[in-house]
């Protein structure tokens, strides 16, 4: 890549970790969102569903806003949105307002997915495209890392809403950044939905936009509970388990950059030999649930914590490019915000569920569930990959 195309990168990367430095505050916080409200682990999944459930309901407005004005404009005004939800929800003084905010939050971090795939696919090179998404990808769990010790750090030293505070105050200084320094689009086209009448005929595309709802249940679900998970399963401080959540994130980047270089550089049909790579990469998580449901020691749990992260947290770059071996350039817009909306709605689902069978049947069963959800994703990707997508021209280019 030249350094115009590096300088894209930099700035995207920057932009997706400041915003889910503020977006993923609320993953850290459940301990205090339970002690501080007197809440169930059930009731510690709705907060995240709440969040969730607000990015999935913009997710489509704001992909057409993205198409109408450019990824300038929207992202920066995206993040300047998540620095107040943070603010937001670190001054909730109900549950009930807890999850107005938590809503709130969310739904501005809706712009991230479709304006920073967007700059990818418009601004960087044939050949490098699945290297770059790779490592803008890692700005998901670079910024999750970064809030889980921001939150579970500086709780002790200060008081739980702190690291909230200084997630915002990140958010308005990259803001800033971003809009004077980003040279991408800032006007688009006329502002419309995607074609989804189109899209609902390819039918690798639907098999793997199904298979997303399971990934993306298995991912929140694991950023959701797992400082919760560490403390109180394992025994160890809230500190701790912070710093395992950020070995969670740190082994996601690696795993989004290894599958996004693997991606361009492994010979073969792009869409058995990126759609394989996926299908490693699930399998694998699924089994490292069982392996995290039989931790017992804060060390073992760290271990295991973080191959899960390399294989769980570390598929979405891949799963994208997985898709864009399957649709047309000019759809790849509207694949993008459905998947994506699949990986959510997997997120806004499984953490209720997950915290019932903790509450009821503990937490081994609650950790068996998901490597089941990340069993039947493999069994759907397997099938995706035998089947012939209805295009000449795919988005992914070689």
């Amino acid at each position: 890549m030249d350094r115009s195309h590096w300088r894209t990168v930099a700035l995207v990367t920057l932009w997706q970790v400041s915003a889910s430095i503020c977006y993923y505050t609320v993953f850290a916080a459940t301990p205090f969102f339970r002690d501080e409200f007197g809440l169930s682990r059930l009731s510690v999944g709705f907060v995240v569903t709440a969040l969730t459930l607000g990015y999935a309901s913009f997710l489509l407005p704001v992909g057409a806003l993205i198409d109408r004005y450019g990824e300038t404009r929207s992202l920066t005004l995206g993040l300047l949105g998540l620095a107040a939800g943070a603010v937001m929800v670190a001054g909730a003084p109900t549950y009930a307002l807890l999850l107005a905010a938590a809503f709130f939050l969310g739904s501005m971090y809706a712009s991230a997915i479709p304006g920073t795939n967007k700059a990818i696919y418009d601004g960087i090179a044939a050949g490098r495209q699945n290297f770059a998404l790779g490592i803008k990808q890692v700005g998901v769990t670079a910024g999750s890392g970064i809030s889980a010790l921001l939150v579970t750090g500086l709780a002790g030293a200060l008081f739980w809403q702190a690291g909230f505070l200084i997630a915002a105050g990140v958010g308005l200084v990259v803001a800033l950044v971003f809009a004077i320094l980003y040279s991408g689009s800032s006007d688009g086209g006329q502002a419309e939905y995607p074609d989804f009448r189109a899209l609902s005929h390819n039918r690798p595309y639907r098999v793997l936009v199904a298979a997303g709802f399971f990934l993306g249940a298995a991912l929140f679900t694991t950023t959701g509970y797992t400082v919760l998970y560490v403390e109180e399963e394992i025994g160890t401080s809230v500190a701790f388990g912070g710093a395992v959540l950020a070995l969670v994130q740190l082994f996601g980047s690696v795993g989004r950059i290894a599958t996004g270089w693997l991606s361009d550089t492994l010979p073969g049909d792009p869409q058995v030999r990126i759609g394989g790579i996926l299908i490693v990469q699930a399998l694998a998580g699924a089994a490292m649930f069982f392996v995290v449901a039989a931790t017992d020691t804060a060390v073992s749990a760290a271990v295991a914590f973080s191959l899960l992260g390399f294989f769980v947290l570390g598929n979405t770059g891949i799963y994208y490019s997985y898709m864009a071996t399957l649709v047309a350039a000019d759809e790849m817009g509207g694949a993008t915000a459905a998947g994506q909306l699949s990986l959510v709605v997997g997120s806004v689902v499984a953490p209720p569920a997950f915290g019932y069978l903790a509450d009821t049947a503990g937490y081994r069963g609650a950790w068996w569930l998901l490597a089941a959800g990340t069993g039947v994703a493999v069994v759907l990707l397997v099938y995706a990959v035998r089947l012939e997508p209805p295009i000449d021209e795919p988005a992914m280019r070689e």
